[in-house]
């Protein structure tokens, strides 16, 4: 990744192609440091500690834990906030998609206890999945097929809601725990109420394909999304039209998401698929973007729980300021921003 010089950056090498990467969203006991990535054919799970929390980690320390056998390429993945390392038995709990259109649940104690659950009923692309935040029981899904539908952890489903075009984004906020966001492609965004099922409030960006949003964890008010090269921010109390909207990407913006430690810092990632996959780090405070970085063929973004850092997911060379160029065909790329 390059650096514009404000900040520091890790790589930390993979055995696969990076599809999709996630920093647990979750604070209890260690859940903070776990760290997953979807490959090919595999996720490997681990634990990440940097040298901004421990003096005693040079850079970045990353522990792999277990690699866990996937039938197709991981498209999707989400964590339970029931995983955690710091009590026995130890519990790691995932959900992923892939393009067969399932969902599929994975139990590990990181012994002996291995299980798969696989949950089928959507007809089309799957792309996005969020656990509920607070007990982890249930998951809600976005797809291509028109629906956000919401399941148990026996792969029942127990809402579905018609969308009006594919959903795109879902997210579940601790603080708000009986609505549900869901971005649709068309240029919405609904919060539906789950004890009436009901939708209860509605966002326009007046633009379409809309490709990622986002719902901030530190403040609940505020919504972000990208659409085309721009992105935009809501304040739900305010409008139904967002209040800020800026250039981010010279092509189309691909990925929006807000830090989990501060409201006023996000990152976009420009759409996967061309050389090399922008990453911008903006402020509400600045003009300009705070960071700039790139990742071969870029994939995936997500910011630590606490930490002012986010992580992409990439394959074959990355070039990275400060250590020069390597022949390492495939990393994960992390960077780190100076100030909260």
């Amino acid at each position: 990744m390059e650096d514009s010089g404000r900040g520091a950056s890790y790589t930390v090498p993979c055995d696969d192609y990076v599809h999709v990467v996630e920093f647990s969203p979750f604070e209890c006991g260690s859940a903070a440091s776990l760290l997953a990535y979807g490959g090919n054919q595999c996720v490997v799970v681990g634990s990440c500690r940097f040298q901004e929390e421990d003096v005693d980690v040079d850079g970045v320390e990353f522990i792999k834990l277990r690699v866990f056998h996937h039938a197709l390429r991981v498209d999707c993945l989400a964590w339970s906030p029931e995983s955690r390392l710091d009590m026995l038995p130890q519990l790691i709990r995932f959900c992923t998609a892939a393009a067969d259109r399932n969902l599929r649940l994975l139990t590990s104690d990181l012994e002996n206890k291995h299980e798969v659950k696989v949950m089928e009923g959507h007809s089309s692309y799957i792309n996005q999945l969020v656990f509920d935040p607070t007990e982890g029981k249930q998951i809600a899904s976005v797809s291509d097929d028109h629906t956000c539908r919401v399941w148990d952890l026996e792969g029942n489903e127990t809402m579905t809601f018609r969308l009006c075009s594919p959903g795109v984004s879902v997210c579940w906020h601790p603080e708000d725990v009986f609505k549900l966001m869901v971005a649709e492609k068309k240029g919405t965004i609904r919060f539906y109420d789950l004890v009436t099922q009901q939708a209860i409030l509605s966002l326009e960006c007046g633009h379409s394909p809309l490709m990622s949003a986002d719902w901030c964890l530190t403040n609940t008010i505020k919504v972000g999304a990208v659409t085309g090269s721009d992105w935009f921010i809501w304040d739900i109390t305010r409008s139904s039209y967002p209040q800020e909207k800026r250039p981010a990407h010279v092509e189309r913006a691909g990925i929006f998401r807000w830090s989990r430690a501060n409201e006023n810092l996000f990152s976009t990632t420009g759409c996967p698929g061309k050389v090399n996959s922008q990453l911008l780090v903006h402020h509400l405070g600045h003009p300009q973007p705070v960071m700039i970085g790139s990742a071969v063929v870029g994939a995936g973004l997500s910011w630590h729980r606490s930490l002012p850092l986010c992580v992409i997911g990439a394959s074959h060379l990355i070039v990275t300021k400060g250590i020069g160029c390597t022949n390492i065909s495939n990393y994960i790329t992390s960077k780190s921003k100076v100030f909260c």
